[in-house]
């Protein structure tokens, strides 16, 4: 279907919420200010209202921010990856992921602060940090990665903010302002989206070492330790090939709801759930292959350590978790994907919430299970010290900081574009004019 400017430019205006969209916010704003409640009682009482003890030290704060560094990688998979290799059917996804990137690094950095107990020791990771602990390099990369996926955000939407002020969407008068501020210059001249474009391959270029650097970092946290389960030089490898699944899922179910909210049918459109459930194919046999390798050398070697942790993950404690979230969140997507109808919008989003909470569980069980294994035997200790098992407030700080992510992303669709307008005008025209 032959598409003008302008019906492009009307079809991707952001638009106000419909009843449906109020109650998605309003549900999100009642799980955050809960998750808030939960961490001021936290702040009041200190991490002992937390299941936290001198064993399990990490629980699922931990876990959530390994999480989040994950689903951000995202933004380097399309925005970055697929730019570069000109995969030019992935422009209507560029924005969605580009957000989920940003709102996953800035809810990673505040579980830092939250699983810290005293956020006014934040200061002392700065003034008396050595660069001799991995803890600072994951500071460093954070930041930075942050620093460019908003700028990798940001570029791309400086023409479409002067398309904005052309169509006057429905927003209110204080935003408008500050996207007149986002925007003072852009006249569209050739010179500007010469700069424009450089800036953002550029900037293309720069994200994928930094990306790759976040997650092999924020691995060494735990390879860099003797402890059985995190004892690994597989470690790097297995979160980046992790992190590019979860972060694809996460994609998926993003494009379905956006599709269906906003009658997108024409910008994301079967083709691209098509693609992106190939690629799902090839991540999710990478990362089930580095899990093979990450269990099947230790299970091989067979040192005491190792046989309690692989015991409790393959037969014990942790079996109801740790098989469905392998069947579940990597082989099911791979027997489903191989198939066309399987790579169809409506099984493609049920598969990436699949991968998505498999994704979510499987950084409870890296986390978990090998802080309950310790070299030495644990003696004469109270029976909570035993085992992990999350208190309320934590699971309302953990679930809380999910719907903070989730309102960052949603905030954002309803006041910009989702999918970039000038970009899809500049392809559709292109097209075009290649056909003629």
């Amino acid at each position: 279907m032959e598409m003008n400017s302008e019906k492009i430019a009307r079809d991707l205006m952001p638009v106000k919420f419909g009843k449906a969209g109020k109650i998605w916010v309003y549900i999100l704003l009642a799980i955050a200010a809960f998750g808030l409640y939960a961490y001021t009682k936290q702040l009041r009482f200190g991490l002992g209202i937390t299941a936290m003890r001198d064993y399990a030290s990490w629980g699922i704060y931990i876990s959530n921010f390994v999480f989040f560094v994950a689903i951000s990688l995202v933004g380097s998979l399309i925005t970055a990856v697929l730019r570069l290799t000109n995969a030019n059917w992935s422009t209507p996804l560029t924005r969605i992921a580009e957000i989920i990137a940003v709102a996953a690094i800035v809810f990673a950095s505040l579980i830092i602060v939250i699983d810290m107990g005293r956020p006014d020791r934040l200061l002392h990771l700065f003034a008396y940090g050595r660069l001799q602990s991995p803890i600072i390099w994951d500071v460093i990369v954070i930041t930075t990665y942050l620093f460019i996926s908003l700028l990798l955000l940001y570029f791309p939407l400086i023409p479409d903010l002067k398309i904005m002020q052309k169509y006057n969407p429905p927003i209110p008068g204080f935003i408008r302002k500050i996207q007149k501020w986002m925007n003072p210059n852009w006249v569209g001249s050739a010179d500007q989206k010469k700069l424009v474009e450089k800036a953002i391959k550029i900037l293309s270029i720069i994200i994928i070492p930094v990306a790759l650097a976040i997650h092999t970092v924020t691995s060494w946290l735990f390879a860099t330790t003797y402890r059985p389960g995190w004892d690994s030089t597989n470690f790097g490898a297995y979160f980046v090939s992790g992190a590019f699944l979860v972060g694809a899922g996460g994609v998926v179910i993003a494009m379905y709801a956006l599709r269906r909210t906003y009658k997108l049918e024409d910008y994301i459109t079967e083709k691209h759930f098509d693609h992106m459930g190939k690629l799902l194919v090839l991540l999710s046999l990478l990362y089930l292959y580095f899990n093979i390798n990450e269990y099947l050398v230790p299970a091989f070697k067979m040192k005491k350590p190792e046989v309690e942790h692989l015991t409790g993950l393959f037969t014990g404690d942790y079996a109801a978790i740790f098989w469905p979230v392998i069947l579940l969140g990597m082989v099911i997507p791979v027997i489903v994907l191989l198939f066309p109808k399987g790579r169809r919008p409506v099984p493609m989003f049920i598969i990436g919430i699949l991968v998505v909470a498999g994704a979510w569980f499987k950084r409870f069980l890296i986390v978990t299970p090998t802080l309950l294994h310790p070299f030495l035997p644990m003696y004469d200790v109270p029976g909570n010290y035993l085992h992990y098992s999350p208190t309320w407030e934590e699971w309302s700080i953990t679930i809380g900081s999910l719907a903070g992510a989730l309102l960052i992303v949603t905030f954002f669709v309803r006041y910009f574009p989702i999918v970039p307008i000038a970009e899809t005008i500049h392809e559709r025209n292109t097209k075009n004019h290649d056909q003629n």
